[in-house]
């Protein structure tokens, strides 16, 4: 049996008796000999035959029509290419990967065969979208808001269908995430001050002033020393080892917390117990080291190995430092040249304060702060506390009509602090 090409380009096929079979069409690959037809893109390197030409009535053209159908019989099926499902409007279409290659989100590989399928197709686009999010060159927090939204009810629906509870509770986390993510937005479009007042720019959000009267509240009440410098000190560090146990600091952080009681202070943490230094550093070290080479300090009652006084993640950690560091070396404070106890005081009143201002304790209905709690923190007694109160005034940090009458500090942050306001 031989083959070859006709006149009019088309492939023909000698049968054993010299006929030949008209009308079939050329494919990609080569033809072999032997009466077998193959082409190159078929599986091991066949493909589906061509149809085999119509009965011609010349001899030989069942031959070829025999040897046509041999193709069709030792043919390889082709099973049929799962078309990709169309991507929900508004959605980022899944894309296609090459073999072996796993769809992926939140370091989660999405089973191939996962079940049902708009639910696989959801959670690949969903980690397309959040690495296409990642390559934006501007955050945009609405957007980053909708995708951890994506991803609670994704996760959520994929823990349904598997029982794995660590889904789950990557859904909470991502709903939790969504909503920090929104009150973040809200803050950098501004908070509103009242019903009708004007938009202002919030460093913290609501949770994060949760989180920070947490810390305060810690620090009230297990503070190692009364002293206003050391519960400063205390203030300070534990906000820079909160998730870890262990924070970095510096003389300079040093010194501007506590001019010049930071070395005795340190020292008489040190002593009793709160605080460790590494090996062969002592406290006037710590008080020598600069940025590029701070002091790691540990306090052991916040090594994750303990139980912890409270939980949060590295970005509300770093938050919630800064917020206190601005609190603490505000311009103004200084240039008052407040103690650590009107320090103390500022970062109480803007941490117990609403979004328009107003002192008010938490759950109570804005008739001030308890000055015996007050007074606790600060390490004050709570007849002093008017008086501290009064240099904040004079400060610029509250308004002028501060009352401390029926054991209660009643005030108002001055307008330049609001932005510093914990959002009660």
């Amino acid at each position: 049996m031989n083959a070859g090409t006709g006149d009019g380009g088309k492939l023909f096929v000698d049968g054993t008796d010299r006929g030949r079979s008209d009308g079939v069409k050329t494919g990609r690959g080569a033809v072999t000999g032997g009466g077998t037809v193959m082409f190159s893109d078929a599986p091991g390197g066949g493909s589906a035959s061509a149809p085999a030409a119509p009965a011609s009535g010349r001899p030989g053209a069942a031959g070829a029509a025999g040897a046509i159908g041999a193709v069709d019989a030792g043919a390889a099926s082709v099973p049929h290419a799962r078309p990709a499902p169309r991507p929900r409007p508004g959605g980022v279409p899944a894309k296609s990967r090459k073999a072996g290659q796993w769809a992926k989100v939140a370091q989660r590989i999405v089973p191939d065969d996962l079940q049902p399928e708009v639910l696989r197709v959801e959670l690949t686009e969903l980690g397309d979208a959040f690495r296409a999010y990642q390559r934006r060159p501007e955050p945009d927090l609405a957007v980053l808001a909708e995708l951890h939204e994506r991803k609670s009810r994704a996760f959520a629906r994929w823990a349904d269908v598997t029982g794995d509870t660590s889904l789950q509770e990557e859904a909470d986390r991502a709903a939790a995430a969504a909503q920090t993510t929104r009150e973040m937005d809200a803050n950098r479009h501004g908070v509103p001050v009242g019903e009708d007042g004007p938009l202002v720019e919030r460093l913290l959000t609501r949770g994060q002033g949760v989180h920070a009267r947490d810390v305060l509240e810690h620090v009230r009440v297990d503070s190692p020393l009364p002293e206003a410098e050391a519960r400063l000190a205390v203030l300070m560090i534990t906000l820079r080892a909160a998730r870890a146990g262990t924070g970095n600091v510096t003389g300079q952080d040093l010194s501007g917390w506590l001019q010049g009681d930071a070395e005795q202070v340190l020292q008489a943490l040190a002593d009793v117990g709160w605080l460790l230094l590494p090996e062969d550093v002592t406290a006037d070290d710590a008080l020598m080291s600069r940025p590029e080479e701070p002091t790691q300090v540990t306090v052991p009652t916040l090594i994750p190995t303990q139980p912890r006084p409270f939980f949060f993640g590295k970005v509300t950690r770093a938050r919630l430092s800064g917020w206190a560091q601005k609190v603490v070396g505000d311009r103004k404070l200084r240039k008052k040249k407040a103690g650590p106890a009107t320090r103390l005081l500022a970062v109480y009143t803007a941490a117990h304060s609403r979004p328009d201002g107003c002192l008010g304790g938490v759950g109570e209905d804005g008739d001030g702060l308890a000055l015996d709690t007050v007074a606790s923190f600060c390490g004050l007694r709570p007849e002093d506390v008017a008086e501290h109160a009064g240099l904040l005034v004079a400060a610029g940090w509250l308004a002028e009509e501060v009352d401390t009458a029926g054991g209660r500090l009643r005030g108002r942050l001055a307008e330049r602090v609001l932005p510093l306001s914990g959002l009660l």
